[in-house]
């Protein structure tokens, strides 16, 4: 295990920037008496050395907090709620704390939140997702502190641990299944991908189900990106909508979110398609509602709750470890399963 680099100091700005630490700190307040040119100067070292001031060290002589910053994208999509659960449950007794932000699936947010929070002197953070901005790898690298990224592994080398399961792997795993099932005709809905917000677990399934289409021989162009993330009932309808319009004949439609897949399954309903006689519908990710609906929603199945109790355990293991205690491993694969319900079925055979 890589040994971790300490945390940098307002004295290794001042000596990067050829500056006095006291000059560091006016620039840091916000003071108008330092030069443009100096304060260029300290800012640029300042996010060279991924800096964030310590905002509580001076009243902290233990410099210790006590809390765990936890970075979502939401919290009302129920998958994360029960992540956040988990991980305090797996805290409770230590006397740990959670502190929540939501990202908005916005890497910018993501940024001025990991700085907020680091501000703040946290025992670790967590945060959804692999894919930062460089400005937030180089404060987490040089934080300190343990950091875990989450609902996600596999695409590439965690910052230091992650805890999750690949989704481009799990896309694969759905379109297996319903060529498996027989379909040939299959779609596969997202969210859209221009603007500030990105989905990118929801868009690497969408890798995956459409490489593995590719592989079978099956035409990959019939996947839509449709509505604002976070994916919603309305854009999964619509892009149901517009996949019925467009694209031809579909006898199978995977969604990377239950609450799109309810969605086409609502707009199929609207028109008199019959769920899974004419289609079938496989939804991601086991929400509640998935399993209420008429027909039950088939599903790719990831326990939401345990994600955060593994990540728990895991922080428990660093922060109170021994040491000759072993250390802990990088990358925890929780992986996922297919349910089978009512929303898919084999595709009868030609006579």
């Amino acid at each position: 295990m890589p040994k971790r680099s300490l945390r940098p100091t307002m004295r290794d700005v001042a000596r990067l920037a050829g500056v006095s630490p006291m000059t560091v700190s006016r620039v840091q307040a916000g003071s108008s008496r330092v030069a443009p040119e100096t304060r260029n100067r300290i800012r640029q070292a300042i996010e060279q050395l991924g800096y964030v001031d310590d905002k509580v060290a001076a009243a902290l002589s233990s410099r210790r907090t006590g809390f765990i910053a936890t970075l979502v994208p939401t919290i009302t999509n129920s998958n994360f709620a029960d992540t956040a659960h988990g991980l305090s449950e797996a805290l409770r007794r230590t006397g740990y704390q959670l502190l929540i932000g939501y990202t908005l699936y916005r890497m910018s947010e993501e940024e001025a939140l990991v700085r907020a929070m680091l501000e703040r002197r946290p025992e670790a953070i967590v945060l959804a997702g692999m894919h930062h901005t460089e400005a937030a790898r180089t404060m987490l690298r040089s934080a300190g502190i343990p950091v875990v990224e989450i609902w996600d592994c596999g695409a590439a080398a965690p910052i230091d641990r992650a805890v999750g399961f690949s989704n481009i792997e799990a896309g694969r795993a759905a379109a297996r299944h319903l060529i498996a099932l027989g379909h040939r005709h299959i779609g596969g809905i997202g969210p859209a991908i221009h603007g500030d917000s990105h989905d990118f677990r929801g868009e690497a399934r969408l890798i995956g189900f459409a490489e593995v289409l590719r592989e079978a021989g099956l035409p990959a162009d019939t996947v839509v990106h449709r509505g604002q993330v976070p994916l919603s009932f309305a854009g999964g309808a619509a892009a149901m909508a517009q996949l019925l319009d467009t694209a031809g004949p579909i006898d199978a439609v995977f969604a990377v979110s239950d609450l799109a897949a309810v969605g086409a399954l609502m707009e199929c309903h609207r028109r008199g398609i019959a769920v899974p006689g004419q289609v079938s519908i496989l939804g991601f990710g086991d929400f509640e509602i998935g399993g209420q609906c008429v027909p039950a929603l088939s599903t790719v199945r990831i326990d939401a709750e345990d994600i955060g109790r593994r990540v728990g355990e895991l922080l428990l293991r660093i922060l109170e470890a021994e040491g000759d205690a072993p250390a802990p491993p990088r990358v925890i694969d929780v992986g996922f399963e297919i349910v089978e319900r009512g929303s898919t079925a084999r595709r009868p055979r030609p006579g």
